[in-house]
């Protein structure tokens, strides 16, 4: 990756970690996937009007829809919903780092190389850790939903990725038209018209800033920049990066939330940061003295791509 890539993955990395405080702060009485509707609503319009669709077949967009947004939100926000706290959802939503790579490692056959695999590893440390420090009081089944959402998450970036779809706004955009009204139908059958009619007398002015953090920065900028890194970079060089979400998620759900993290949170999180880092290390050849610049690693190449959705 290119410092100017890694600045971009960076600043990603911030925005989505305190996404999670601006969804929590923000849904209140209004049911998870109807919020979650909302969002999508928001992202799709105007946008969709301005961007031509991208350059894939429709089966990517739609899976990438279908598995990015409409999988990894719908299983996140339905966790939050049912207790998992924000700076924590922050942290278990990483687990897409190693499955994702994982992936793409046997559909795209993009192995990691030294650096990567050790940067991946401190940061599945960095996460045990963090997990561990919590204790045990998040709920089973908002911590199962929210493993379900990261699952969901792995496999939209590597369908990304094996698009090769150079304009990452405009996949973001397009493939937000299959969220909303699965999010709606859903929200209809396990919520009831009752409880959404509540809900949308319920959506006030912080569920309204919220819609707009969340479809603005998170989604339409966040990744609109994350697809398009996926585009031109391996995958294993890029997700890394995520690994920084967890700290300002825990970060910030301290300032704002008062959710005081532990020892354990805090070395965890000092643990992710360094595997980021770690990841990052390009390996240099030194046999020959003549070089002023190291070859490229052959593994930081984009590997073949399976004609998805084409």
């Amino acid at each position: 990756m290119t410092r100017k890539d890694q600045a971009l993955a960076a600043l990603v990395a911030v925005i989505w970690g305190f996404n999670f405080v601006v969804i929590d702060w923000g849904m209140g009485e209004v049911p998870p996937l109807l919020f979650l509707a909302a969002r999508f609503l928001a992202v799709i319009v105007p946008a969709v009007f301005l961007l031509d669709p991208p350059p894939v077949g429709w089966r990517t967009i739609a899976a990438v829809g279908a598995f990015m947004s409409l999988g990894q939100f719908g299983f996140l926000y339905v966790a939050m919903d049912a207790g998992m706290p924000p700076g924590l959802a922050g942290l278990v939503l990483q687990a897409q780092v190693v499955l994702t790579i994982v992936i793409a490692a046997v559909a795209l056959r993009e192995k990691p190389n030294r650096a990567q695999t050790a940067g991946v590893v401190l940061g599945v440390v960095g996460l045990v850790v963090v997990g561990v420090g919590r204790g045990g009081h998040v709920p089973a089944i908002a911590l199962a939903l929210c493993l379900t959402g990261a699952l969901m998450w792995a496999i939209g970036n590597v369908v990304s990725r094996a698009s090769g779809a150079t304009g990452g706004l405009s996949l973001t955009v397009w493939s937000a038209l299959v969220v909303p009204v699965p999010l709606i139908l859903l929200s209809l059958v396990i919520d009831g018209p009752a409880a959404m009619a509540d809900g949308v007398a319920a959506f006030g002015w912080k569920a309204g800033l919220s819609t707009l953090y969340t479809a603005g920065l998170a989604s339409l900028v966040g990744y609109g920049i994350f697809n398009g890194l996926l585009s031109r970079n391996t995958s294993a060089s890029v997700v890394p990066w995520i690994l920084l979400v967890p700290p300002v998620a825990i970060g910030s759900a301290w300032l704002l939330l008062d959710e005081v993290p532990s020892s354990g949170e805090l070395g965890g999180g000092a643990l992710l940061v360094l595997g980021v880092l770690v990841a990052q290390v390009q390996r240099r050849k030194v046999s020959d003295p003549i070089r002023s610049t190291p070859d490229p690693d052959p593994q930081d190449l984009p590997g073949p791509l399976a004609p998805v959705g084409r």
